[in-house]
């Protein structure tokens, strides 16, 4: 396995990010066709509660990017 750089690392979970948001955006309308109000509850719940992590994940990702351009001022 090769050894990636910080900076390309940073990228694949950037994309990884996108591509989960792109597929939550297909899950959570069809959350409301599944006509059990306890199930909907409970997978809405979850949803956000994964998109609060995504978030996370993506600003300390930023916050990283943004430390890195610092130092290198």
């Amino acid at each position: 396995m090769r050894r990636m750089e910080r900076v390309d690392a940073i990228k694949q979970i950037q994309e990884a990010c996108k591509q989960i948001a792109l597929q939550f955006m297909k899950i959570h309308p069809a959350i409301r066709h599944l006509n059990d109000a306890e199930t909907q509850a409970e997978s809405l719940k979850s949803m956000h509660e994964m998109t609060v992590q995504l978030e996370s994940i993506k600003k300390r990702l930023i916050r990283l990017e943004q430390r890195d351009d610092s130092a290198e001022l």
